[in-house]
């Protein structure tokens, strides 16, 4: 296998024709969490194993989609391809600025479809998101199996001493009623 010098991730083709079909412009919370249920049921759908996750940056003030996100792990070989951080980076790139608060007046909010892992808990802060909102809650997500790896229990203080506002359980329910369909059918596991 060739090795090369630099990371590529893209976004899955039929991403386009989800964000076709819909509004992605001026959404309220629900309409935002919704998009981003859609993404996740579309990622399980297409089957390349990156499990039933997504996220999108949006444009706190106009509610503009800034950035979809889904999970590439598998399909990219490549562990840091949670759908947060595809997100991120996208938007980072799209934008210009590794600091989304340099690039977005009244800043970047990310919408996720579960509580995000430690990692992914680690690059928000340092991406200039001022919000984040969730699905899924992380106890959600370890029912079916996943590893989130090690978080501080007081993770939504630390966040709000640094003026990251978080909202959960949006959608909670069907969030998690995701999950369990995908550990249901099957889905890897990792």
């Amino acid at each position: 296998m060739q090795q090369r010098n630099s990371i590529r991730i893209e976004l899955p083709d039929w991403i386009d024709a989800v964000l076709a079909a819909r509004e992605t412009c001026g959404l309220d919370e629900t309409g935002r969490m919704r998009l981003v249920l859609d993404l996740a049921r579309a990622n399980i759908r297409a089957d390349l194993g990156g499990g039933p996750f997504a996220a999108a940056i949006f444009e706190r003030h106009s509610g503009r989609l800034v950035a979809p996100g889904v999970n590439l792990v598998v399909a990219s070989c490549c562990s840091i391809a949670h759908a947060e951080m595809v997100a991120i980076g996208l938007a980072q790139q799209r934008l210009g600025y590794f600091d989304l608060r340099q690039a977005v007046p009244g800043g970047c909010e990310l919408f996720t479809s579960a509580e995000p892992c430690a990692m992914c808990m680690g690059a928000i802060p340092w991406a200039g998101i001022g919000r984040v909102v969730i699905g899924a809650r992380d106890s959600d997500v370890r029912a079916i199996g996943f590893d989130e790896g090690h978080k501080p229990v007081d993770w939504i203080a630390g966040y709000a001493r640094r003026g990251i506002e978080v909202t959960r359980d949006l959608l909670r329910a069907e969030s998690a009623q995701i999950l369990r369909e995908y550990a249901e059918a099957g889905g890897a596991i990792y």
